[in-house]
């Protein structure tokens, strides 16, 4: 099992406190971007130890909406919440983003790890993908995904991708980054600060297990407008959904 001290250890490392718990090889990070969409994962650090994947995001200030989207919002009947009705000035945004993982597997196994159905995985049986739990905020931590790389032979490909729980405004106002990091090498990232306004969710990057020792990091950031079953048929994994739901007492909360 992944102990606490290992945990502690990727978060200072996230913050810039490395200390001699990672080989960075020289490069603290390589970001992805649409010019520049791939990375490989190789040696060692491909086979050994946990990939770990951290999104972190954080509340930012929102223009205060106009008289007149005000009246539409108004007479919106999905709006359950009463308007805030101070005076001028930016408003707090709430931000309540989930990180998940579609998998499949060498044997033909598919499935998801995600906050919803607490299916949060399990590091030492199939998937071999453990999600730490679930943040509403984004901070400090964010939400922490561990891919146990002793099994990678059992991967085909991992498809990490993030999705707007609830009402929450665009990718692009969220200030999300995902975080990879190797256990050797640079840490790898991808920010999501595309405009994107209708998105409800976002393939972020797939990862392949091209059967020769090595993994390769692809950046997607594909934003759609519906939810998992709508990302499962962009990418054929061919899975059967329902609506979930949130609890309460699931960890991290």
């Amino acid at each position: 099992m992944l102990g606490e001290d290992a945990m502690v250890s990727v978060w200072e490392f996230l913050k810039g406190d490395r200390g001699d718990s990672f080989d960075t090889g020289g490069q603290f990070k390589v970001t992805l971007t649409k010019s520049q969409p791939h990375h490989a994962i190789t040696g060692s650090a491909a086979t050994t130890g946990y990939l770990y994947i951290n999104l972190h995001w954080s509340t930012r200030s929102a223009e205060r909406p106009s008289a007149a989207s005000a009246l539409r919002r108004f007479f919106d009947p999905r709006i359950l919440r009463p308007l805030d009705t101070a005076a001028g000035g930016a408003a707090p945004v709430g931000v309540d983003l989930d990180l998940a993982c579609m998998y499949e597997l060498a044997d033909g196994t598919r499935g998801v790890v995600q906050p919803l159905g607490r299916l949060f995985g399990d590091l030492n049986k199939p998937p071999y993908i453990k999600l730490s739990g679930d943040d509403v905020s984004g901070a400090p931590s964010g939400e922490t995904m561990h891919i146990n790389l002793e099994k990678k032979d059992q991967f085909k490909r991992l498809l990490v991708f993030v999705y707007i729980y609830d009402d929450t405004p665009a990718f692009d106002r969220t200030q999300a980054v995902l975080t990879i990091v190797p256990q050797s090498g640079p840490r790898i990232e991808i920010k999501l600060d595309e405009r994107a306004p209708a998105a409800r969710s976002c393939a972020v990057v797939l990862i392949e297990n091209d059967g020769e020792g090595k993994l390769t990091i692809r950046r997607e950031v594909r934003y759609v407008h519906g939810f998992q079953s709508d990302l499962d048929r962009l990418y054929g994994f061919g899975m059967q959904w329902e609506r979930g739901y949130k609890s309460p007492s699931a960890p991290g909360n």
